[in-house]
């Protein structure tokens, strides 16, 4: 190729990105606490001395996880309508659950269909790894101090699966198992952030394991960005 086609070529991969950029939509937004925040129990780690080493302070449960102003952590958000009929290939790069602490990091986690789960055991003691699946194959995996590390796949759409620790039961978590890559979960922060959306229609839904679901329905433009806010608040009942 001719060294004078080089400029030509850089202009038009360019104008494609910008173009691509462009077309692109995103959603995001925050999700907030409101009203009297319940005072949590410290989680009582004594049936395990070595669990007890890993703090130094006392432990608050981890399914109420707040931040400055109430702001509201660990809110899976996905959008469930709207998105092109199409495959979605799951990443080749590992997601991560963390048994750190004798504590699941993160709490609450997406992934995608066949996306490989490393499961880590850096904690120097039992865990029992247990997946309660309702439409992929449950897993009840021991991982002994000395194995530290066990990677898990699933087949099958899910929102949600709970993992739990058959031998620390204060140990829980979620791995919400998505046929596309259209979802996030909100930071201490309370923020989240969907991308990459082509324009079109969508119903995003917000969910919480003690506070329930949220549906709401947004219409993107090329380019554009909705910005939501979520806002739960302690069931009555």
């Amino acid at each position: 190729m001719s060294t004078r086609n080089i400029p030509i070529l850089l202009t038009t991969i360019f104008a494609v990105m910008v173009t691509t950029s462009a077309q692109a939509a995103t959603i995001k937004g925050k999700a907030i606490y409101e009203g009297t925040v319940p005072k949590l129990r410290p989680i009582k780690m004594d049936a395990d001395p070595i669990c007890l080493t890993k703090h130094a302070d006392p432990v608050s449960p981890d399914f109420l996880v707040l931040g400055e102003g109430n702001t509201l952590a660990n809110v899976f958000v996905r959008v469930i309508s709207g998105v092109p009929k199409k495959a979605y290939p799951a990443p080749a790069e590992a997601a991560v659950l963390d048994q750190q602490g004798c504590l699941y990091h993160p709490h609450v986690m997406g992934v995608m269909v066949n996306q490989p789960i490393d499961i880590l055991n850096p904690d120097g003691t039992l865990h029992n790894v247990h997946a309660v699946a309702e439409v992929n194959d449950e897993f009840n995996i021991a991982m002994p101090k000395f194995r530290k590390k066990i990677t898990r796949t699933f087949d099958k759409p899910e929102v949600m699966v709970k993992m739990k620790c058959d031998v620390h039961p204060w140990m829980n978590g979620f791995i919400a198992v998505m046929e596309h890559p259209y979802f996030d979960v909100s930071e201490t922060t309370g923020e989240f952030s969907i991308e990459n959306l082509p324009a079109g229609m969508y119903e995003v839904e917000a969910w919480h394991e003690k506070l329930g679901t949220q549906k709401v329905k947004v219409s993107l433009t090329e380019g554009g960005t909705e910005e939501l806010t979520f806002t739960f608040s302690k069931p009555q009942n």
